[in-house]
């Protein structure tokens, strides 16, 4: 549509029925300099979008013309066609909010951190156990007064575990962390511990450990492996007794 053929058209339909831009405005609350805008297709003058071509509307219904051929016509004169998206703006799909994938993000974060953790605890309680494990193999075995060797633990019979066995505590470090040890209530031990170093500790009834980082020992009672002191990465205290050694299984012993 050639330009300014909408525009002489909605001007003459309101002439001929002898409406002033006045009574129009009144009518419909559109604002003169606007209707003064679409009669003379300043389009730089007007809103524009879904405003345009309310007002074109607006203007039809009270002039009693076809809204949907006028506002063909206004397309054309502006050169746009008719948006669906405008008629229907409930089909649109909404975005997702943008908090969303930051969520998922810090989740995927929060979970690779603890099995970084996780990973790390276990892989330093292996290289504790396996440095015990060839510490005990590689110690040479007693040998009594006619040359034989001395039977071994392992050899020995199997006793069940009471009060009235003393306590032997093992403690065993994988990385530099403060170790604080009481046995039977008097303070042995208060100081740090370097990685590598082992220490043993005696005690009658009980023992209490404390460390600054949880995962940086590994203790043993009584040649068994106790559980760790607290969550990997933070400190953590126990109390250590008789109750904490397995009963080893009693059996009877023949000539």
């Amino acid at each position: 549509m050639a330009r300014g053929i909408f525009g002489e058209r909605l001007k003459r339909e309101r002439e001929l029925r002898e409406v002033t831009q006045e009574e129009v405005t009144s009518a419909t609350r559109i604002s003169s300099r606007f209707l003064t805008a679409l009669e003379n297709e300043d389009w730089e003058k007007l809103p524009g979008g879904v405003f345009n071509r309310g007002f074109v509307r607006s203007i039809a219904r009270y002039l009693g013309l076809d809204e949907e051929a006028l506002l063909a016509e206004y397309d054309l004169a502006r050169g746009t066609q008719r948006s669906p998206a405008f008629e229907h703006p409930e089909d649109r799909i909404p975005s997702p909010p943008r908090w969303i994938p930051v969520a998922l993000l810090f989740g995927a974060l929060a979970v690779l951190f603890a099995l970084f953790v996780a990973g790390r605890f276990g892989w330093r309680y292996y290289q504790a156990r396996r440095a015990r494990t060839h510490s005990v193999a590689g110690s040479t075995p007693a040998l009594r007064t006619d040359g034989a060797p001395a039977p071994s633990a392992a050899a020995a019979p199997a006793t069940s575990f009471s009060s009235d066995v003393p306590l032997d505590l093992f403690v065993s470090a994988s990385t530099p962390t403060h170790l604080r040890v009481l046995a039977d209530g008097q303070l042995v031990f208060d100081t740090d511990i370097r990685p590598g170093e082992n220490r043993h500790f005696a005690a009658t009834d009980e023992f209490e450990v404390s460390a600054d980082d949880s995962s940086a020992v590994l203790l043993e009672l009584n040649g068994e492996a106790m559980p760790p002191l607290g969550l990997p990465g933070s400190s953590g205290t126990m109390k250590l007794t008789h109750a904490d050694l397995r009963q080893a299984p009693s059996g009877n012993s023949q000539p």
